[in-house]
């Protein structure tokens, strides 16, 4: 995996959805709630928790701890897994306060950053990259399921790596440019959500001619047994293109 070929790929990416202006979100605060949220569901689910949170709350840390549980929990009901979500929720608040707010916490190099992040229960690696790169601003590459899936079957993972070493990978690769590293997880999102699925749409899919696992679409099959059948009657590779 070398800066050539990923940057090939984001290319192609950029070309077939476009610019994806990720992450939607009203404040940095929001993004790493939202960010908590969106753990093992999908992201209409979270724009619905955080819509029913900010009529209970100014979506501040202050104001969430301000809530009895079962009325966090409540709120959050949308995105599944709600009072586990609510335990996490009311324990980033509370790190997140403890170490001086926004402003403390951006004071912070990112490797110190990034453990900070990681210490708080319920906050695994994805996560915290996500916040870091997101809310922060920090070169970072967010390394989700969709990322191993479109990278094993175009064959630039060889599948197995560990978190880090996928993320330090890109990273390398990419360089610290922050806008896109954001534009690349939100493009490597929508290509897994519409397109390289477990189930692949490959007929439509822009990294299609590059991708090892691509299935052949009936127009390269047609094309195929065309070719074959002028081979059969004795017409060579060569003449077929004069």
């Amino acid at each position: 995996m070398n800066a050539e070929q990923l940057l090939r790929v984001y290319g192609m990416l950029l070309e077939a959805f476009g610019e994806q202006d990720w992450w939607p979100a009203q404040s940095a605060f929001e993004v790493m709630i939202g960010a908590i949220l969106t753990q093992n569901t999908a992201w209409t689910n979270v724009e619905r928790a955080l819509e029913r949170l900010r009529l209970r709350s100014s979506l501040d840390a202050e104001s969430i701890l301000a809530l009895d549980p079962p009325e966090l929990a409540d709120a959050l009901r949308p995105s599944g897994y709600f009072n586990v979500k609510s335990q996490r929720v009311r324990g980033f608040c509370a790190a997140y306060l403890e170490a001086g707010g926004h402003p403390g916490l951006a004071a912070l190099a990112t490797p110190d950053l990034r453990a900070r992040l990681l210490a708080i229960k319920g906050i695994g690696p994805e996560t915290a990259d996500d916040i870091l790169l997101y809310a922060f601003d920090r070169p970072v590459f967010v390394v989700d399921a969709y990322t191993r899936r479109i990278f094993e079957r175009l064959g630039l993972l060889a599948g197995g790596e560990t978190y880090e070493v996928i993320r330090r990978g890109f990273e390398q690769a990419l360089g610290p440019d922050v806008p896109m590293l954001k534009e690349y997880h939100a493009l490597i999102v929508s290509q897994g959500k519409e397109v390289c699925r477990t189930r692949p749409a490959c007929e439509r899919c822009a990294l299609r001619r590059t991708c090892a696992a691509a299935a052949p679409s009936p127009s390269d099959s047609s094309t195929s047994s065309r070719s074959s059948h002028r081979r059969r009657r004795g017409t060579t590779a060569s003449e077929e293109t004069q």
